[in-house]
């Protein structure tokens, strides 16, 4: 009887978290049905099939070079945010310097500051550099806009390490970075790899920073799909439009159920060893 009870008492816990996934996942099995049903004005007229798919891969130079440029702007932005934000998040937490409240308030102000606000300026910054109408510089300008979350993140991380692991690497003969890479990023795991997915997330899905700063070749596969649902006539292609979602999101999905699995080690691991 007292199983039965639990049972019973947490049944209204069941019914609401069952409830919430279905209203999340409903979207996502929606549109990824359509991607294979007929649809009118598409390629898939009749029938179940992957014609809204073959569309995708005929577009042009097809999915895979979109696919590789929002590849290579993740990558170069992810890889931004970590390294900068450990830097300095450790730099927040450990060291003392004039000035570093204020420092730290400037680079959370950031955040109120709309992005699309500053895109103009960061266009004749990335001319400055050479980087302009370049993956690469899309992935810099993302990884700017994730830094001040990324780096109150990691400041968060390093200030709930506790101060006697890194002073006894150093006793053992580390220097200050070399107890930062072998100690100090393998408790703070989980806060890397929050960053991280945040930093994918944005960089992957996002649409206006390319609008400004790419195109031709250069698109990432967000502004490609935008660009390929206009059809003849002004008739849009629905069914290309959620094929290309559905590619969008596997990605998504599955990097954030293996991440997953490595944040929940790395968090106990963490806490076992604190």
């Amino acid at each position: 009887m007292t199983r039965l009870n639990r049972i019973i008492g947490r049944t209204p816990f069941y019914v609401l978290t069952g409830g919430l996934a279905l209203i999340f996942l409903y979207p996502i099995l929606w549109t990824s049905v359509s991607s294979v049903s007929p649809q009118p004005g598409s390629r898939q007229v009749d029938g179940f099939g992957w014609g809204n798919y073959r569309t995708l891969l005929e577009y042009q130079d097809g999915v895979w070079h979109y696919l590789g440029n929002s590849v290579i702007i993740s990558a170069v932005a992810v890889a931004t945010t970590l390294v900068v934000a450990t830097l300095g998040g450790y730099a927040f937490a450990r060291f003392r310097f004039p000035g570093k409240d204020m420092l730290f308030l400037l680079t959370l102000a950031i955040l109120m500051v709309p992005y699309a606000t500053v895109l103009v300026p960061l266009v004749i910054w990335l001319k400055a550099l050479g980087l302009n109408d370049t993956l690469v510089g899309v992935g810099l300008v993302l990884a700017v806009f994730q830094l001040p979350f990324a780096t109150f993140m990691m400041r968060i991380a390093f200030e709930a390490v506790p101060r006697e692991m890194e002073e006894a690497a150093l006793v053992d003969g580390c220097g200050t970075f070399s107890a930062l890479c072998r100690v100090l990023l393998h408790v703070v795991k989980p806060g890397l790899i929050t960053i991280g997915l945040f930093a994918f997330l944005a960089a992957w899905n996002d649409f206006m920073v390319p609008l400004y700063l790419v195109s031709g070749d250069n698109q990432p596969l967000p502004l490609a799909l935008v660009n390929m649902r206009q059809q003849v006539m002004g008739v849009i292609d629905y069914g290309a439009t959620q094929a290309g979602v559905v590619v969008l999101t596997v990605p998504c999905v599955v990097l954030f159920l293996v991440l997953q699995r490595h944040y929940v080690n790395g968090f106990m691991s963490g806490a076992l060893k604190g």
